[in-house]
């Protein structure tokens, strides 16, 4: 038995995050990565989505109960019109502390709100849930036990979902999987399984799909993981190309390939992929993190926040803003306007050179040639604040979601969200009186 609790198990009395850590590093830094980790990986998409008919975001994390460190899976909304949350669901009780179990969301035609909980490897199983009404989080059924890690939901309109997912077989190797209803799925397409595998971000710009990954070396493995691939799909799958328009065979396997949007193993970086967007012509735009090494501490600086945008006729890279850690995880917006803004703990926080920090917004006018810091969004804090993540059709109210949590030992974890300009930044409460309470202002 893994231990999981699969049934609903009623409403949590307040929002708190799960702390996980992963790896030791017998150092000042302690862990390879850790902290507060309820909107972690970067690799779960999305982990919010707004819904314009019913003018509410939907979000899930991994929580947890005051006290204990058993991931809970969570599900709750905000109410636009009220500013309000209710108590959060908890859906499902995980029976570890791993935070890669953590979930994505997604939202159908019909209004009823689906929750992808994920597994780490094999050892557990997956779970897939809807609610029970439209537009709501107060009850979910379990629709289907299986096995995933990483989920990346997509839902296209009249067509249904598009999930791309890693399954461990031998490695970290990326699929894809279609359902018109999110009860009949198909079988697991293979994407690519270079060497040992990967790690991808994805997002859709209309009709089109788009994976942004890089690759596990046969020597070294995920803590050396280098170079960036792209591939996309226009027509749920039946083919992929680059984004030149070249059909590639799938699955991948060669590392290099038609795929390959620059060569980072040749430089001795290592690629940390944080998020994917499109700009107003339809372009990808791939944001991630180059290192030169996997431990943490000064001396694999500098950890440099680059962007890869397709121009129409080649790949355009660069990057000038810098932070302490390589799980410096952040989000790409691109506006109406034409805007560039970036949101992410690219701040010194309190447990330096651990991931996170304080959280900024950068802006670029010139798609991501230079940047400005348009505003520091979180000061003087005492954990660090970590994995930014955008939602789904964001709306301005509800523009960033993330977590806190002391980085180098274990904490209590806090849930935040800010809005387009980041001069409103909200905690969730951890602990709640009644069925609703408002987000407390965080000064």
């Amino acid at each position: 038995m893994d231990g999981t609790v699969r049934t609903s198990q009623g409403q949590a009395d307040g929002y708190r995050g799960i702390w996980y850590h992963d790896q030791e590093t017998g150092d000042e830094y302690v862990y390879k990565y850790s902290g507060g980790l309820g909107t972690y990986t970067a690799h779960h998409i999305p982990m919010a989505y707004y819904a314009a008919p019913a003018n509410r975001t939907f979000f899930v994390y991994g929580g947890t109960v005051e006290g204990q460190r058993r991931l809970l899976i969570m599900a709750s909304h905000y109410d636009h019109d009220r500013h309000r949350v209710p108590r959060p669901t908890v859906l499902c009780d995980r029976g570890t502390d791993d935070a890669h179990d953590n979930p994505a969301v997604s939202v159908d035609d019909e209004g009823y709100v689906w929750v992808f909980a994920a597994s780490h490897g094999r050892s557990r199983p997956s779970y897939i849930y809807r609610s029970r009404e439209p537009y709501t989080t107060e009850s979910f059924d379990l629709v289907l036990e299986t096995n995933f890690s990483y989920p990346q939901v997509h839902y296209l309109a009249g067509k249904g979902f598009f999930f791309l997912h890693t399954l461990y077989n031998g490695g970290r190797w990326l699929h894809w999987a279609t359902s018109p209803d999110g009860r009949r799925w198909s079988e697991p397409h293979r994407l690519s399984n270079i060497a040992q595998g990967h790690y991808q971000v994805s997002w859709s710009h209309g009709d089109r799909i788009g994976a942004a990954f890089n690759y596990h070396p046969q020597e070294g493995g995920l803590n050396f993981r280098t170079n960036l691939y792209y591939v996309e799909t226009d027509d749920f799958g039946h083919q992929w190309h680059n984004a030149q328009g070249d059909l590639l065979q799938l699955p991948l396997h060669e590392i290099r390939n038609h795929a390959l949007v620059h060569d980072y193993e040749s430089e001795g970086l290592k690629v940390y992929v944080q998020d994917l967007n499109f700009d107003a012509r339809g372009q990808p735009i791939i944001l991630y993190i180059t290192s030169r090494g996997w431990q943490p501490g000064p001396r694999n600086d500098p950890r440099t926040w680059v962007t890869a945008h397709w121009r129409g006729d080649r790949w355009e890279i660069g990057g000038s803003i810098v932070s302490d850690n390589n799980y410096d995880t952040g989000c790409l917006h691109v506006e109406a306007d034409g805007t560039w803004r970036l949101i992410g703990p690219t701040e010194p926080g309190p447990q330096r050179y651990n991931p996170g920090g304080e959280v900024a917004a950068w802006t670029s006018g010139d798609e991501g040639r230079t940047w400005n810091k348009a505003r520091v969004l979180t000061r003087n804090s005492i954990y660090n604040h970590t994995y930014v993540r955008r939602p789904a059709h964001a709306h301005p109210q509800f523009y960033a979601f993330w977590v806190d949590g002391h980085a180098r030992q274990p904490s209590e974890s806090r849930l935040y969200f800010a809005d387009q300009s980041g001069e409103h930044v909200w905690r969730l409460p951890a602990k709640m009186a009644g069925a609703w309470a408002e987000p407390e202002p965080v000064s």
